[in-house]
């Protein structure tokens, strides 16, 4: 366990964030965390922060050989915490960029202001996606119209109803089986549903609605109360993973479906 002879310093918060840790100063660090509350607060904002900052960014990173040095210079060790604080950013935000998962999202940079439609649908989201979930997830003889049994036929259909290539994300690697699907309204429009269970039983919904705009967004987080959200527009569909799981397990979940969606 972390003692106090071995503080966590706020430099250290950084690199846990970004996964420059060792493996056993991770685990220390994860102790600590678990006893500072608002500490770990932060932390967890920040590493929703760093997924939108990738998302946005990603397309642009490029390493350097010295990037690493950024993080142990003297002008960052030394400086007033504000100014240490934004150094420290910018250095782990070039090295998280460069790192494996660069090159996972699509560059949204360039991409032309949300409107006033696209934002609306974006806001209506994660309270569509909560709504279905508290609905449906807790069903037990008639969670979904089609079962897994039917994927393909699950997947064709919806998909013709959004006009929309559709897959449903394989994520078995994260512990998360299909259960199936439904056709659902979205945003007043045909929409769509696929629902995933755990070996406990645990259940999770993947929403997916019409975006008439063809704008994007970056990544959001939306609470409330045990139930988490991780939402976005890409293109002509808007999405939204909701769950009563971690946050950082919502976000890997949700990842792992915008890969496989942009596949």
């Amino acid at each position: 366990m972390t003692d106090d002879h071995k503080p966590v310093t706020e430099a250290e918060l950084h690199a846990y964030v970004d996964g420059f840790l060792d493996e056993e100063r991770r685990r220390e660090v994860d102790l600590w965390l678990n006893g500072h509350p608002e500490q770990e607060a932060e932390v967890r904002q920040w590493q929703v922060q760093a997924a939108e900052m990738k998302a946005a960014l990603s397309g642009y990173a490029q390493a350097s050989e010295n990037d690493r040095k950024l993080l142990s210079s003297p002008a960052v060790t030394s400086s007033p915490s504000w100014w240490r604080r934004g150094a420290l950013i910018a250095a782990s935000l070039t090295l998280f960029l460069s790192g494996a998962a660069a090159g996972v999202y699509g560059e949204r940079l360039l991409a032309p202001p949300v409107t006033i439609e696209t934002a609306a649908a974006l806001d209506s989201l994660p309270a569509q996606s909560k709504t279905a979930f508290l609905v449906y997830a807790s069903e037990k003889r008639h969670p979904v119209e089609v079962g897994a049994d039917q994927e393909d036929h699950l997947v064709t259909w919806l998909g013709k109803r959004l006009d929309y290539k559709l897959v449903a994300p394989d994520l078995k690697g994260l512990g998360f089986s299909l259960v199936g699907g439904r056709l659902l309204p979205v945003n007043g429009r045909a929409g769509a549903m696929l629902m995933y269970q755990d070996t406990a039983g645990q259940r999770l919904t993947v929403l997916l609605g019409k975006n008439p705009e063809n704008a994007e967004t970056s990544f959001r987080f939306e609470s409330a109360g045990s139930l988490e959200t991780f939402y976005w527009i890409d293109g002509s569909i808007g999405y939204a993973v909701t769950g009563e799981v971690s946050r950082a397990k919502l976000q890997q979940i949700a990842e792992e479906c915008y890969r496989q969606f942009e596949t």
